[in-house]
């Protein structure tokens, strides 16, 4: 079983990343069960904006769509600002909008069978908006999500310390992403067996 990771932090590499420390948690406790996992930081990528899956030359959102077909599992993770997903991560949605129109070989939409998760930080509250927002994309382009498949990590209201600056919450963040990786990995082996059918014809 594969997955994949889409880190929306705003900071490129090697910049340290808190959204990846987070969901470097969920990653090791799907690799746990045997599933391989690739991460991607989205803004290491030329991913302009569009509601297509090819805008051309220089375009490299083709290589993380193709990546996306080839996993079971999809983990957003987006850091916090002004209380909403970061730019990127709403910038991976836009151009994921392109797969309500894909189908694959018996007319399902490509993301049918496919489960996803959401991973949030960010120092000011606002996690279950962002998650519900995520989550709600995803499960517009045909993802199946999962009961509990998030995991989040913030300080509360206003400003305060990143992620790896406190212990301040890591033990719930991390006993939430284990369940998280766990109901991904339990949904998609379920759906493997018992595959979501095409959608009955509108003809």
């Amino acid at each position: 079983m594969r997955a994949v990771v889409l880190n929306c932090s705003l900071k490129k590499s090697p910049d340290p990343s808190n959204t990846q420390m987070l969901a470097d948690v969920v990653v090791r406790a799907l690799e746990e069960r045997d599933v391989e996992v690739r991460t991607f930081r989205v803004v290491d990528h030329d991913v302009p904006p569009g509601v297509v899956t090819d805008l051309g030359e220089g375009d490299e959102w083709p290589t993380l769509h193709d990546e996306l077909l080839n996993a079971e599992i999809l983990v957003v993770a987006t850091p916090t600002w002004v209380g909403r997903p970061s730019s990127v991560a709403q910038r991976v949605i836009e151009r994921m909008d392109a797969m309500l129109s894909e189908q694959d070989d018996e007319g399902r939409p490509v993301a049918y069978n496919r489960v996803a998760g959401v991973v949030v930080t960010g120092n000011e509250d606002g996690a279950h908006h962002v998650i519900s927002e995520v989550s709600g994309a995803l499960a517009d382009i045909g993802y199946t999500i999962p009961g509990q498949a998030w995991t989040y990590w913030n300080m509360g209201p206003g400003p305060g310390p990143n992620y790896p600056d406190t212990t301040h919450g890591h033990d719930w963040s991390k006993s939430t992403g284990e369940a998280m990786a766990s109901n991904l990995h339990a949904a998609a082996l379920a759906l493997a067996k018992s595959p979501i059918p095409a959608p009955p014809s509108s003809g």
